[in-house]
């Protein structure tokens, strides 16, 4: 059994922009999710339900947490031929108790029936995220350290799944591979030495260059190459701190690896800049919520 992750009431955060971007994926991953789910149509509410009964639902966590994916669950039901009203109750980053009420559902009953599966889905998964990343936030508390997601998301949802992120709080690291560099040990393998790497990078891109760092020398090799930021990957946390006096605040420090709710607190204390959790997106658990017909 999983342990219950505690949330504040205090930890409201602002609720994150809706991007083109993101409104862009929602639309397309909303349309592959119903057709796949659909199909010819549901079968069950056609086979027993008049076409003419209405109803009134309401979608009801059944877990504290904090919401994230409303955008989807609207989308859901504009895109099912059927004119459903929804109305938010409570919208995106909003943390709630077990019980409460986060959408309410009006009009044909058939087509409420049809979207409550792929609706939940979406909700359930990225709701999961954003009160996963809450808790870290908690944790990391009274520290100037800021909480990254990663690019281990779920294929066709990144933009959806970093959302979540800034829903409970943390921020996104980059979109991809085209909007910042990350030297890694790979590319170092098949390009020559951290120098040339990075002054090549440099003279080709403008982008920040990161540099990731396994022990003390290499730090000091990322610094002298001129490196905007250094990944210290897998380290441990007396490693990290003599990092960060190593360092002095010439550049920013990123702890990366291995990252848990039960280690961050001390991570973030040892004074880096960021730390990084591949599990928010690739591991956080769903969110229990249900969609309840009330009327």
């Amino acid at each position: 059994m999983s342990t219950p992750i505690a949330l504040s009431r205090t930890a409201e955060r602002e609720r994150p922009v809706v991007s083109a971007e993101l409104g862009a994926e929602i639309a397309r991953i909303v349309t592959a999710a119903l057709a796949e789910d659909v199909g010819s149509g549901d079968a069950t509410s056609r086979a027993i339900i008049p076409s003419t009964t209405m109803c009134v639902a309401t979608v009801v966590a059944r877990a504290d947490g904090v919401v994230a994916g409303l955008e989807l669950v609207d989308s859901v039901f504009e895109t099912i031929p059927g004119a459903v009203s929804a109305t938010r109750l409570v919208e995106d980053g909003a943390h709630v108790r077990a019980g409460a009420a986060l959408t309410r559902l009006e009009g044909p009953a058939t087509t409420i029936l049809t979207g409550e599966r792929t609706a939940l889905n979406f909700l359930s998964h990225l709701s999961g995220i954003a009160t996963l990343t809450r808790a870290y936030v908690e944790c990391t508390s009274g520290q100037k350290a800021t909480i990254l997601d990663t690019r281990k998301t779920t294929p066709g949802m990144r933009h959806s799944e970093k959302f979540a992120v800034r829903c409970g709080g943390g921020h996104n690291h980059r979109l991809g591979l085209y909007d910042a560099v990350l030297i890694k040990d790979n590319h170092l393998l098949l390009s020559g030495t951290l120098e040339e790497a990075v002054s090549r990078a440099r003279e080709r891109t403008s982008l920040e260059i990161t540099v990731e760092a396994e022990s003390l020398a290499e730090v000091s090799q990322a610094l002298a190459a001129g490196a905007d930021r250094i990944l210290l990957d897998n380290m441990t946390v007396p490693m990290l701190r003599e990092c960060v006096s190593l360092v002095e605040g010439r550049v920013p420090l990123e702890a990366s690896g291995g990252v848990t709710l039960e280690t961050v607190g001390e991570i973030a204390s040892t004074g880096v800049d960021f730390i990084s959790v591949g599990s928010l997106t690739h591991s956080a658990p769903a969110l229990d919520v249900s969609l309840e017909v009330t009327a």
